[in-house]
């Protein structure tokens, strides 16, 4: 029997699809919902932070009691969550409700995928497969696929039935979410150990570091919302402090939210963490900023310019299913951060009056990036994360793209101002062209994705305890001290003599 075959996947890709989907969908409904509620901008903008501050802060948690309680549990208990947020949004009767609807939605989808990504580890370790890059890659294409469909679905449902069908849409995935999980996914394993100590520690989670770090976000958030036209500093101060505290305690308290002390000895799990928010910093960015310049200078309807940067999304899929299936990580990893800066360069070049077709040929080299990053980054986080953090290590994976959605906001409003020009366009296509040169060099000098660590491989069940030779599928190249060439060649020459 097939370990990933099509009853196990289907009820961990409706989970994975209703995060990016929800967060895309919104994007053509703010309009509407503010003239129906009688609210601004400055208001709607929240429906689009809550969500992604909800994620954000619950995504490892959900990882930790995925890990302690069974990611089968896990994985029900965020599509009921779903399911109310979904009734709760299509009746709220204001903002405020919505807002609360949102941040419930972020909640609930947010178990998903570190609950998906600790089944998996179980069941590849469990059968001795290693990686599995295809299973990978079909959730990173899910995530990718959806979020394009997004856009379309939410206009189409606006168009045809009003804004609060988008969340009425989330009803009947839940619902198929929740009774698919319940047949085919297999039950939890007994936990009685681990269990028993987190009765003990307060369910085994750290509370007073979830607060902190969600007072860290929240401050940071109000700061990066307001950078125009007088940045309140002392936000950024509060933030600042909120974050040294937050690293003070996860090192003395003995079960951390976020796990600082790994993250200090093991640089590899944080250069990826790292890599991922600013990967996903950057093409938020092209997205969303393509998207405002196309709509702004060029004139083009919300209809046109979902057809323009489609084929952006085609390419990202393509690429990451091209990749996924042999699980390669260095390789593809430099080629999408070398076509992101190839990419990004490009957008200097384009203007008003730049024929369409140029611009598609833009948003085909940034498509590269796109699908290359995203497979790759969780594929380098499945090599080095221990089997036993797995879910708490991917909600973090997650976490880091979340801060790169809400930094995304703030930059692409404080490079256009007031309107989406040529002049902002070209200073966005600066920014992000640096930034991509900050990821190249990352990658570049990553000794953790060159040579995995024969701890992390073992962990990974890839190799067994003690191998040093690197594990089946990823892309590496060993310190010439350690290339097995010369060693070869002297046994070939004592053969022959």
């Amino acid at each position: 029997m097939q370990p990933f075959g099509f009853r196990f996947m289907s009820p961990l890709l409706i989970g994975t699809l209703l995060n990016p989907i929800n967060s895309a969908m919104i994007a053509t409904a703010l309009v509407p919902i503010g003239h129906d509620l009688n609210v601004g901008p400055s208001s709607t903008a929240w429906l689009v932070a809550s969500l992604y501050l909800a994620a954000a802060v619950s995504q490892p948690a959900m990882g930790r009691v995925a890990e302690l309680y069974g990611p089968r549990k896990v994985t029900a208990a965020g599509f009921v969550l779903v399911l109310i947020a979904g009734i709760g949004g299509a009746l709220a009767p204001d903002i405020g409700w919505l807002i609360v609807a949102r941040a419930l939605l972020g909640l609930g989808t947010s178990a998903s995928y570190p609950a998906a990504i600790t089944m998996i580890r179980a069941r590849a370790d469990a059968a001795g497969i290693g990686t599995p890059g295809s299973v990978i890659g079909m959730i990173s294409i899910t995530s990718q696929v959806s979020a394009v469909i997004g856009p379309a679905l939410g206009g189409l449902l606006v168009g045809l039935t009003g804004w609060r069908s988008i969340f009425l849409v989330n009803v009947p995935l839940a619902l198929a979410g929740l009774v698919l999980g319940q047949l085919w996914l297999p039950p939890d394993r007994d936990r009685p150990r681990e269990r028993s100590g987190a009765v003990r520690g307060g369910l085994g989670i750290d509370l007073a570091g979830i607060v902190l770090f969600g007072a860290a976000m929240t401050t940071l958030l109000l700061f990066l919302m307001r950078l125009r036209p007088d940045p309140p500093y002392l936000l950024l101060a509060i933030a600042v402090g909120l974050g040294a505290a937050l690293a003070g305690w996860e090192l003395r308290t003995g079960r951390p939210f976020i796990d600082v002390g790994m993250l200090i000895r093991e640089r590899g799990l944080a250069r990826t963490y790292l890599r991922y928010a600013l990967h996903w910093l950057v093409i938020y960015s092209v997205i969303y900023g393509l998207s405002q310049w196309l709509e702004s200078a060029r004139g083009l309807s919300p209809e046109a310019t979902g057809l323009v940067t489609l084929p952006m999304a085609v390419v990202a899929a393509i690429s990451a299913a091209a990749v996924s299936p042999r699980a390669l990580v260095r390789g593809p990893m430099l080629l999408g951060t070398i076509a992101m800066i190839g990419g990004t360069t490009a957008m200097i070049t384009l203007h008003a009056a730049t024929p369409v077709v140029v611009i598609v040929l833009v948003t085909l080299v940034l498509g590269l990036p796109q699908g290359l990053g995203s497979v790759t980054n969780q594929t380098a986080l499945y090599h080095q994360s221990p089997a036993a953090r797995m879910g708490s290590a991917s909600g973090l994976l997650r976490t880091s793209q979340y801060i790169g959605a809400i930094v995304q906001s703030s930059l692409v409003g404080f490079v256009f101002g007031a309107g989406a020009d040529d002049v902002g366009l070209h200073r966005l296509a600066v920014i992000l062209g640096g930034l991509g040169v900050v990821l190249f060099v990352i990658t570049v000098t990553d000794r953790a994705v060159r040579t995995p660590r024969p701890e992390h491989r073992a962990a990974s069940g890839l190799a067994p305890p003690g191998a040093t030779g690197p594990p089946p599928g990823l892309s590496v190249r060993p310190p010439r001290g350690e290339r097995p060439w010369p060693r070869v060649r002297r046994v070939l020459r004592a053969r022959r003599r």
